[in-house]
């Protein structure tokens, strides 16, 4: 019997149950504090803020520790874009030898390697014997405070 949690959970968007919230145009002052004055408020639906290109997005949640150090915590929610072209650098949902496992792209002059940001893990090198596969590059990622 396999108990080994996934790496990440997938999740498609579903704009048929977007809810509309309140947004406040003028944002929040994360600095000194200004006056209330009068509040102009819209709505917005995050899925449609978060989500360019609906047929090739997807969500996955964040399951482990290797990618703490650029914000990607356990339980995070990423949003997926399967339409933009791999860069170096980028942060990636890829497929490896059968695991999914998000990671940040190094391309370098000796191959593709598949970087964590967490000191505790090593990067991957991806060899032409791996099976491998970019799902898609991160473009949001969803926290719980």
């Amino acid at each position: 019997m396999n108990t080994k949690k996934p790496a990440i959970e997938f999740f498609t968007p579903d704009e048929e149950s977007a809810i509309l919230i309140n947004y406040y145009i003028d944002g929040v002052q994360a600095g000194f504090p200004t006056p209330i004055g009068d509040v102009q408020d819209n709505t917005m639906s995050l899925d449609r803020t978060v989500v360019r290109n609906k047929e090739a997005t997807f969500y996955a949640r964040v399951v482990g520790q290797s990618m703490i150090n650029a914000g990607l915590n356990e339980g995070d929610m990423l949003v997926v874009d399967k339409s933009i072209s791999p860069q170096h650098n980028q942060i990636a949902v890829c497929a490896i030898d059968g695991e999914f496992t998000v990671k940040r792209l190094y391309m370098g002059k000796d191959g593709l390697y598949l970087m964590p940001e967490n000191d505790k893990y090593l990067p991957i090198k991806v060899e032409e014997f791996n099976d491998f596969r970019i799902w898609g590059i991160v473009t949001y990622v969803v926290k719980k405070m």
